[in-house]
Parts: structure tokens; sequence; C-alpha cells
């Protein structure tokens, strides 16, 4: 996303700016499995994507003025991938470690690719296949068992990668047609209507006493910083920097959840899963830098667009 604005701001700052949301991304995986431990997962969604979308809509202002019914109808589209890819994400996060769920989730990028291939019969070149190789190695070794067989957690989670991969896609196709703004505010929107439906149909009746110390931190942390601060800080910020480093900065963010996971939640790190955990992001990193250096700056800020949904 490219806006034109009169202010300035150094490479360098919107770099930390953007690195300070991986860092925030990378964060919640920790807080979130804290969260769903007392809170039922649908309703702990339904509430953080109702305050992210609420404050969006606010700051948005005069921009309702532009809404159409395609913006409703894409941001549904795009809102119904992104309540996949959370849903899973945050059932998943009940059966795995927060660490682990960083890196799979990570491989969204990754995918990107082979929807593509599947959607537009568009073959991805030989350099980000093997981006795509690496990464799939790695998922081997950071996810399964000495008998071959992948932990529930992981592979829900894995399904989450492949509804934020299809979240990507479709920003690419969607965000050149609609003000971002308003396109965001109805897939968070459509997000919480999901979650509060999945929510009244399969979770216990919310609970005064759920609303516990690890719930308001998880709430404090995903719904605005995470969701509404973080999209915004994306859009403002990405136009001072190139796409390719935006990308390279968000692929960050499986690195930021292992941290927070070793240190906050005291998750072991055995030799093959860091091995596993290196050649994950050594395939994202290859299949951005080589996507960036075959297709342009373009085709990546396609998948800038909507990598920050992966949190």
């Amino acid at each position: 996303m490219h806006h034109q604005g009169s202010s300035r701001v150094s490479p360098l700052t919107a770099d930390l700016i953007l690195l300070s949301v991986a860092a925030i991304w990378g964060g919640t995986f920790v807080a979130v499995k804290n969260a769903i431990a007392i809170m039922p997962p649908y309703t702990f969604l339904a509430i953080r994507f109702l305050i992210a979308g609420l404050f969006l809509a606010v700051v948005a202002g005069r921009r309702w003025r532009s809404l159409t019914g395609a913006t409703i109808r894409h941001g549904a589209l795009l809102g119904s991938c992104l309540f996949g890819g959370y849903a899973l994400q945050t059932i998943g996060l009940q059966y795995t470690t927060s660490s682990h769920a960083g890196f799979i989730t990570g491989l969204s990028v990754v995918l990107v690719p082979l929807v593509s291939w599947f959607i537009l019969k568009q073959a991805p070149r030989s350099g980000v296949l093997a981006g795509i190789v690496l990464a799939v190695v790695g998922l081997g070794l950071l996810t399964l068992t000495d008998d071959l067989t992948m932990n529930p957690g992981d592979l829900l989670v894995l399904g989450c990668a492949f509804c934020f991969g299809l979240h990507i896609f479709f920003a690419g196709q969607f965000t050149s047609r609609h003000d971002p703004m308003l396109l965001s505010i109805m897939q968070i929107f459509a997000v919480s209507i999901a979650c509060a439906a999945f929510a009244f149909f399969s979770d216990p009746p919310l609970a005064a006493d759920q609303f516990q110390s690890e719930v308001w931190t998880a709430l404090a942390l995903t719904a605005i910083p995470a969701t509404s601060l973080a999209f915004l800080a994306q859009m403002y910020f990405q136009k001072f920097t190139t796409a390719t480093r935006t990308a390279l900065i968000f692929a960050t963010e499986p690195v930021f959840a292992l941290i927070f996971g070793v240190a906050l939640a005291g998750e072991a790190l055995t030799l093959r899963g860091a091995l596993g955990g290196v050649l994950v992001m050594a395939g994202i990193v290859a299949s951005e830098m080589i996507g960036a250096g075959e297709s342009g700056d373009a085709g990546v800020d396609e998948c800038d667009d909507a990598e920050g949904e992966a949190a």
C-alpha cells in the first residue's frame, strides 16, 4: 500500500516501527494461549475483533462516505478467510506450543505461490519452490514426532496457515479496488460476527469470572495494538520503506514468538526443533527475496498488505 502523504519519516524509523509490530504479533501467541485456558476460544475472538473493529470504525471518520456494496462483499470474503485462520490458530494453541504456532503460521506467506498456482494457474518459479521446500522440511523437523505423526494442535495451526495464505492472495486482488481502512473494518467485523455465532452454538455461556487478568492482558494486547494499531502502522509506515524490507521484517514474527514462548511460557526448544525453525525462517526469507527479485516489489506488496493478519 503506497499512500502519498506530506509528512516524512526516515526509512530507519519506519523499519523500527514495523519491527515493533512484528514483535507484538509474535507476543500474541503466548498471551492468547494463556487467555483461552480461561475463556472459550470463539468467545475470546469475538470480543477481540469487536473491540478492534469499533476502534477502527471511529478512526475511519469521513471515510465511511465511500463505503460500497462491493467493499462489504469483498470484506466478508476476506473476513471468512481470517475467521478460518484465527479460529484454527486459537484452537490449535490449546494443543501445541506458542513457538510452534508462530513458525507454522509464518508459512502462510510461503503458501501464497501455491494458492496462486491453484487458482490462477501461475506456476511459481524454481527459486520460490526452493523456498517452499526448505520451509516444508523445517516444518517436518519442527512438528513431526519420532513415529512421523503430527501433534493435532500443529495440524490445526497448519490449516490456519492455509487460510491466511488464501487471505493474502485475495487481499492482493481486492486492496487496490477499495479504501483499505474500510476493507479492513469490514473483514474485522465479519470475523467478530462469525466468532460470535460459533460461540453461541459451541462455547459455554460467558461468565464474569472468565475476565481474569490473563484474559484482560490478552485482549489489551491483541484487540487494539495487534489488530487495529498494527494495521494502521503497516498502512501508514510501509510507504517509507521498501516492500522487500517490510516482508523480511515481518518474517521475524516467528522468531519473536519463539523468544516470548521460551522467556514467558517456559517452553523447551530441542536441537531438532531449533533446526526446523531455522529452515522455516530460511524458506520464508528465500521465498520473499526471490519473489521480489523475480516479480518486482508489487508482488511483495500484495503479501505485505495482509501478512499482518497472521497474529
